[in-house]
C-alpha cells in the first residue's frame, strides 16, 4: 500500500510581493540631472550635510560611495575605519564634489564626524554630543581635531564666532549599520537621541542612512533591487524609528561600495536616491530659513 505524501508546505517567502517604496532604477543620468537641479536660492550657498554615528557605520564609506557615483568611478577620499574599531576621523574635513570638471562643483557638502565608541563613557558621549551642536551651528571650523576627552572650547583657534548660512549645517544625517543596531547599548542610543533634540532645537532636519544592508540580508545580497521587498529590512527601520525617533519616511537603506573594483547601476540607484532626498531636505531648510 502507498504511503501519505510527506511534503510540506514550503516555508513563507522573505520577499514582499511587491516594493512598499518605488526606486528609480533604470535612470542613473535622469536622477544624476536631478541632484544637480538642487541647489539654493542664494548664489554661492551649499548645502551642508553632517554625519555622525558609531565608529565603523559607514560614514567615510559612504562619502566615498557618493563621489564614485557622481565621478562614475571608484573614488576613496577620505579614510575608512580599520578593523580595530578606531575611527579614522580625526579632523573637521569638508568633502565637496566635483561636477563635470576639476573647477565646478555639485551645490553640496559633506562633513565627517570622529566615530563614537557604541561602549564609551558618560562624559565622552556628553563632549560628542555639545561638540556636534557646535557643528550643527556653523563654529567648528575645518581642521578641528576631535578630542573624546573633552568638548571643543569657544576659545579654541578652530572656533568660528560668527558663522554664515554656508557654515551652519543644513541636514544631519545618523549613519547607522543594520547589524549592530539591535544590540547597540541604550546610552549609545541615547546619545543619538540628544543629538536629534538639538537639530530639532535648530530646526534642521535629519535621516538615518542605515549601511551594510547586504550583509544584513541576503536579499539585498542577491539582488539589491529586492531592498524594498525584504521584510526583515522594513522591520529593522522600524526598529530604528522607535528607537532614534527619526520617521521611516527619513530612514534610507543603502549599500556602501568596500570591496568592489567596478561600479554597479543598482547599487549606484540607492546611494543617488538616499541623496537626492537628503539634499531636498537641507534644500527646503536653507530655503525657509535664510533666503
Amino acid at each position: 500500500m502507498g504511503g501519505k505524501s510527506s511534503s510540506r508546505p514550503a516555508p513563507p517567502s522573505p520577499l514582499l510581493s511587491k516594493p512598499w517604496r518605488e526606486i528609480n532604477w533604470n535612470d542613473k543620468q535622469g536622477t544624476l540631472q536631478h541632484v544637480n537641479a538642487i541647489r539654493p536660492k542664494t548664489e554661492g550657498q551649499v548645502i551642508r550635510i553632517l554625519l555622525h554615528g558609531l565608529v565603523g557605520a559607514g560614514k567615510s564609506s559612504f562619502i566615498n560611495s557618493v563621489k564614485s557615483v557622481l565621478q562614475e568611478r571608484m573614488c576613496l577620499p577620505a579614510l575608512v575605519a580599520n578593523s580595530f574599531g578606531e575611527s579614522c576621523t580625526k579632523k573637521h574635513t569638508t568633502h565637496k564634489f566635483n561636477n563635470g570638471n576639476q573647477d565646478t562643483f555639485y551645490h553640496f557638502v559633506i562633513n565627517d564626524t570622529m566615530g563614537l565608541s557604541n561602549d564609551c563613557s558618560r562624559s565622552t558621549r556628553n563632549n560628542r554630543v555639545r561638540d556636534i551642536e557646535k557643528a550643527l551651528k556653523g563654529h567648528v571650523s575645518e581642521g578641528y581635531t576631535f578630542n573624546p576627552e573633552c568638548r571643543i572650547s569657544m576659545d579654541d583657534p578652530f572656533v568660528n564666532l560668527k558663522p554664515s548660512a554656508n557654515d551652519k549645517v543644513h541636514v544631519l544625517v545618523f549613519v547607522i549599520d543594520a547589524n549592530k543596531f539591535t544590540p547597540m547599548i541604550e546610552k549609545a542610543v541615547e546619545t543619538f537621541q540628544d543629538i536629534r533634540e538639538e537639530a530639532i532645537r535648530l530646526n534642521i532636519p535629519q535621516v538615518v542612512l542605515l549601511t551594510k544592508i547586504d550583509e544584513f540580508c541576503p536579499e539585498s545580497q542577491q539582488d539589491v533591487k529586492n531592498v524594498y521587498k525584504i521584510k526583515t529590512l522594513k522591520e529593522k527601520m522600524k526598529e530604528v524609528s522607535a528607537r532614534v525617533g527619526i520617521p521611516v519616511n527619513c530612514i534610507f537603506p543603502v549599500k556602501n561600495y568596500s570591496e568592489e573594483m567596478d561600479l554597479n547601476s543598482d547599487t549606484d540607484a540607492l546611494i543617488l536616491s538616499a541623496l537626492k532626498h537628503i539634499l531636498q531636505l537641507g534644500n527646503d531648510h536653507l530655503n525657509n530659513h535664510y533666503a
